[in-house]
């Protein structure tokens, strides 16, 4: 049997508030005060659970691969047609990135947290953008050699070019975009599907 005072909050509610609060301003503009206010842990518990705020970031961030990228790529490996797993991976994105009650846009899309001077986040939220770009690109690759893409397709540039609407939309979500409007870039960006 463990000793010592029970944690005093859900550490899942927790990482919750952190990522809201990292999502919405971003790593250096969120104070540990910000911290301690929108999660209602005291900064011995915090220091505690947690460890240092870095440490907070990258769980954070762990927390968001768990929680939120699965609603915009879930699908992506089990949908039977590449051309409709791109087609709806953009519709959850419009859907997500515009849902009520989360900050607007994609935490690690929009993470400046490498030009705020560090090194080892910014590699990290580099690792997650990269995962998304391997994962479509791997969905493509699969797609020309069922022939629902033509050979000639340059693959990575098709990747590039739709990680790259995908990206843009996460930043029009944040500048205010609706969900409506975003789903018609995700119908308009489809018609970029080679032929």
């Amino acid at each position: 049997m463990s000793r010592g005072r029970p944690r005093e909050f859900d550490r899942t509610d927790a990482l919750d508030k952190a990522m809201k609060l990292f999502w919405q301003k971003g790593y250096t503009a969120t104070s540990m005060n910000d911290l301690y206010q929108a999660m209602g842990i005291k900064s011995p518990s915090l220091y505690a659970a947690f460890g240092s705020k870095e440490d907070l970031y990258d769980e954070v961030l762990q927390h968001y691969e768990q929680t939120v990228a699965p609603l915009i790529w879930g699908g992506m490996d089990s949908e039977p047609s590449p051309k409709t797993a791109v087609a709806q991976w953009l519709a959850r994105s419009a859907q997500t990135l515009t849902r009520s009650g989360m900050p607007h846009g994609c935490m690690v899309t929009l993470s400046a947290v490498a030009s705020e001077g560090n090194d080892r986040l910014g590699a990290r939220v580099q690792q997650l953008r990269n995962g998304g770009v391997e994962l479509l690109n791997a969905r493509l690759t699969q797609a020309q050699e069922q022939g629902d893409l033509p050979a000639s397709t340059d693959i990575d540039a098709l990747t590039r070019l739709y990680v790259s609407i995908q990206q843009g939309m996460s930043i029009q979500a944040r500048d205010g975009a609706s969900c409506e409007t975003l789903l018609g870039v995700a119908r308009m960006a489809m018609a970029l599907w080679p032929a």
